[in-house]
């Protein structure tokens, strides 16, 4: 390696902006490897903005600022504790640059934009819509105890949560179609009111008038849960990942 490449590459540290964490990945997910392997105290090390969910898909979590929020399958948003145990969760340190206005936009086509306003469908990038919503559509699996079942069986066990002229935070990570089984290709996008009156997984939405800000990264930092025996044990060679991830996530 020459000494202009090697002087222009910048040590892996999480404390700098463009360094996305991933703890776990949605692949493990899919056979029903629900377990909590690392807990929103230790994610909390790594960023102060994020998404996951707990044990045994136990609500899907938004971290905002630092503050880490749960929407459980009763709907009712929550703080998260320190030794909250999650087995997939995304983090970084909120850096985000401002890049446009919308309105009235759904979110088919709000997504859309955003890649293309980007220029980076290659690139791992997280975004944060802040405004009101005409419509919003959520959802949390319900939580499921071991035995886990597999993805694909939990995926219709959801509680659905609906909202009218809301206004709150849509936090979503965008993700490379190479890096599909890592994470979901393309976003996963989760929201929580202003007033906490509704939360979740975003299924649709549409944006009345908001901003929208994005942040790309440039390194991605994966953290397996090595320690976990059924982890390291299991033979995804048998796992319809990628099907199973489309649909659940979507």
């Amino acid at each position: 390696m020459s000494a202009s490449i090697a002087k222009n590459i910048e040590p892996i540290t999480e404390h700098r902006a463009n360094v996305l964490y991933q703890h776990g990945t949605l692949a493990l997910l899919v056979p029903g490897l629900l377990e909590g392997t690392t807990t929103m105290g230790e994610l909390l090390t790594h960023g102060d903005t994020g998404i996951g969910t707990g044990e045994g898909l136990d609500g899907e979590i938004i971290v905002l600022d630092g503050k880490p929020w749960r929407v459980g399958q009763g709907g009712r948003v929550e703080a998260v504790p320190d030794d909250f145990a999650m087995p997939f969760a995304t983090m970084h340190r909120a850096a985000f640059q401002y890049q446009c206005e919308r309105a009235d936009i759904g979110l088919e086509e709000l997504n859309r934009r955003i890649v293309e306003a980007n220029g980076r469908a290659n690139t791992f990038f997280a975004v944060i819509v802040r405004g009101t919503f005409s419509f919003m559509k959520t959802r949390a699996v319900i939580k499921q105890q071991a035995p886990y079942p597999t993805l694909e069986e939990v995926a219709d066990r959801q509680a659905i949560f609906l909202g009218q002229d809301v206004r709150g935070t849509m936090l979503g990570y965008f993700s490379p179609i190479m890096f599909h089984g890592a994470a979901v290709a393309g976003f996963h996008e989760h929201f929580l009111a202003d007033d906490h009156s509704i939360g979740g997984h975003v299924l649709d939405a549409v944006l009345e008038r908001g901003e929208i800000l994005t942040q790309v990264f440039d390194t991605l930092v994966q953290h397996l849960p090595v320690d976990n025996p059924e982890y390291r044990n299991h033979d995804f060679t048998h796992d319809n990942i990628g099907e199973a991830i489309t649909n659940a996530e979507g």
